[in-house]
Formats: structure tokens, C-alpha cells, sequence
């Protein structure tokens, strides 16, 4: 298992209680991979750079997790094709060192 850190933009055209719907969706699926979610950031509605499929703003979450390649493999499946999601990005952070 490898922390990843999933950052997901969901249509800004849902309320709050939808959009944590979506969430939920999606760290049940987590566990459901046998892995396990170490924190979840809401940032909020955020205006875009640019327009991405006619939408100008969407909910931004961040959401460090824990999961094996094959969970992960499914979750990015997952997450492709769900029509809330306008963009999502799964990156692995550097090491965190706090400094003296």
C-alpha cells in the first residue's frame, strides 16, 4: 500500500449535499479496494483558469489515501467515468520531512 494524494473537481452545479455524496461515493470505494483515507480537505466552490466543458466553476477536494495498485487502478476507472466529476488527478507526494 502507497499514499496517494486524489484531488476531485466536481460540477459546480451541485449543492453541497450532492457534491458530498459524490465524496462519500468514492471513499466507500476505497475501502471497499481495501484501502484507507488518511484525510479529506473540502476547499469549496473555486472559479476555473479557463472553461472546462461550458462549466466556469467547480467543488474542489483533496483527499490523501492509502490504497494497492490494483484499488487504485480501479479507482481512477471509476472516476473517469462518473458524470460529476469534471477532472480528477491522483498524484504520490514526496516524502514529508519536518525540518529542524
Amino acid at each position: 500500500m502507497r499514499t496517494y494524494e486524489l484531488m476531485i473537481i466536481t460540477n459546480g452545479g451541485l449543492d453541497d449535499a450532492a457534491v458530498q455524496g459524490v465524496i462519500e461515493r468514492f471513499t466507500k470505494l476505497i475501502a471497499d479496494q481495501g484501502g484507507s483515507v488518511d484525510k479529506v480537505d473540502h476547499w469549496g466552490k473555486r472559479q476555473f483558469a479557463y472553461e472546462i466543458q461550458h462549466m466556469t466553476e467547480g467543488y474542489y477536494t483533496v483527499i490523501d489515501v492509502q490504497i494497492g495498485t490494483e484499488g487504485l487502478q480501479e479507482l481512477d476507472r471509476q472516476l473517469g467515468i462518473a458524470d460529476e466529476v469534471v477532472r480528477h488527478k491522483i498524484i504520490r507526494p514526496a516524502a514529508r520531512v519536518k525540518k529542524p
